[in-house]
């Protein structure tokens, strides 16, 4: 048996338009030649792969056991022939990228969207994380190449930059007192019950909280410990308490029991960073950090 891509991408396209006349002008070829097509390979594999007749055409069940093969065959193609494109250019290879939290899914998304479009021959390996702490120990370690999150201090082997501008809100039940305000006094968080993050975790939330806190003279009162931020939210939802958390969050998740609340006061920078060793001379991981600054309003962190 020997099936040739000419005659897989046929069968797809007859599969796709199950119609031969639309198929051929997708193909940019007559209907008797793909009719002839179709049969070949109907021949090769010893079965009939469409039922036709004069007024209609469907796949018969050796031809829907097909139709996923040829399209991880044409998919592979596709890949190898952009693998060879830009390998003279060394574009090639695969970056590993870890984020932390909800408020990164965005800026991943468009990151892979143009990584895809622009530098096909790149494949991305994403990793989620829930804090931003794990994230820069995986780069440390160089178990990933490409960090995203929110860092107090960036260590000396790694290279950072400011990728997104972010601020803290507080995120609220919407039967809350002051749900319908336009900014939260500092003054009034001492009367709060929060759900905060683990402190263990080195979450910059946690610590910002800590920071408030002090800054107003009153200790928190955290009330629940919440694993991540969707379950903080949903605690908040819950009217458990309050938690603080980023603009950029509100941004990503809908819940209409949930109001986020900016804070009155000028609080520290809680702006996203991407992160990398600042030894690794990789140009695949050199032309993924170019997209994503490309991307994005840059300052130096």
């Amino acid at each position: 048996m020997a099936i040739d891509v000419a005659q897989l991408r046929a069968f797809l396209a007859v599969a796709e338009e199950l119609h031969f006349g639309r198929a051929a002008g997708r193909l940019h070829m007559a209907q008797p030649p793909l009719s002839r097509t179709i049969k070949q390979l109907e021949r090769e594999l010893g079965t009939r792969l469409f039922d036709r007749n004069t007024r209609s055409v469907s796949l018969t069940s050796s031809g829907q056991a097909l139709v996923g093969s040829a399209r991880e065959v044409m998919d592979a193609l596709r890949r190898a022939e952009a693998s060879v494109k830009y390998a003279d250019e060394r574009d090639v290879g695969v970056v590993r990228i870890a984020f932390a939290g909800v408020s990164t899914y965005r800026l991943v998304a468009r990151l892979a969207r143009r990584i895809r479009s622009r530098r096909p021959g790149i494949q991305l390996e994403l990793s989620s994380q829930n804090f931003a702490q794990p994230a820069m120990k995986r780069l440390l370690n160089g178990d990933t190449d490409l960090a995203l999150g929110r860092w107090d201090v960036i260590p000396p082997q790694a290279t950072a930059r400011v990728v997104m501008a972010d601020s803290l809100v507080l995120a609220v039940a919407d039967t809350h007192p002051l749900a319908g305000a336009r900014r939260f006094p500092l003054h009034q968080l001492h009367d709060q019950a929060f759900v905060s993050l683990p402190p263990e975790q080195g979450s910059v939330l946690t610590e910002r909280l800590r920071r408030l806190a002090k800054a107003s003279g009153f200790i928190a009162e955290v009330v629940q410990i919440a694993p991540d931020t969707q379950a903080a939210l949903a605690l908040v939802s819950a009217e458990v308490g309050c938690h603080l958390t980023l603009a950029s969050v509100a941004e990503n998740v809908s819940d209409p029991h949930v109001v986020f609340i900016p804070l009155e006061e000028t609080v520290p920078d809680v702006d996203l960073q991407a992160a990398w060793r600042t030894r690794d001379e990789s140009r695949v991981l050199a032309a993924v950090v170019k997209e994503l600054l490309d991307l994005t309003v840059i300052t130096d962190s």
